[in-house]
């Protein structure tokens, strides 16, 4: 059997619960992802994660969600690969180690422990409107984010 090469994946990381401009923020950065080909993964739950599955979906991408308990049960909607780990809040470590890169969006101590071990891991990660700290590119805009977490440099010209 030959293996299938396999796509990147970018983790895009952010609150359970979310407000109206960082669900926005979010669904943007999924469809800029699947636009280029990128696929997304998350903890597979609502807010960020449902927002930014929700625009990764509606435009062709693929979107994986590690799931907290042993079973698909409360994956949202536009998740089409659902992963139970059994881990809770530890999925964490995984849902920041599968990605090239990261992206925070808004988010509390759980998106800030995703940020600290992707960091501690050497990841590129992006920041929209979450924890200001040292080695988190501060975004400007989701598509500043993108071009930043797959390489291609901060300070995109282009604006959304």
């Amino acid at each position: 059997m030959q293996r299938q090469k396999n796509m990147n994946l970018i983790s895009v990381i952010g609150g359970a619960t979310c407000s109206e401009a960082e669900a926005a923020l979010a669904e943007a950065v999924g469809r800029l992802l699947a636009e280029r080909g990128v696929g997304v993964v998350c903890g597979g739950r609502g807010g960020v994660m449902a927002a930014v599955c929700r625009g990764a979906v509606q435009a062709g991408g693929t979107t994986v969600g590690l799931l907290p308990g042993d079973t698909v049960e409360g994956a949202n909607d536009w998740v089409q690969i659902a992963i139970p780990t059994g881990l809770g809040e530890a999925r964490n470590a995984i849902v920041a180690r599968a990605g090239v890169g990261v992206i925070a969006i808004g988010g509390g101590y759980g998106t800030l422990s995703e940020i600290a071990l992707a960091l501690k891991w050497g990841k590129p990660v992006a920041g929209l409107g979450t924890w200001d700290i040292a080695g988190v590119y501060a975004a400007s805009s989701p598509k500043d984010a993108v071009r930043f977490v797959l390489g291609e440099g901060p300070g995109s010209e282009e604006t959304d």
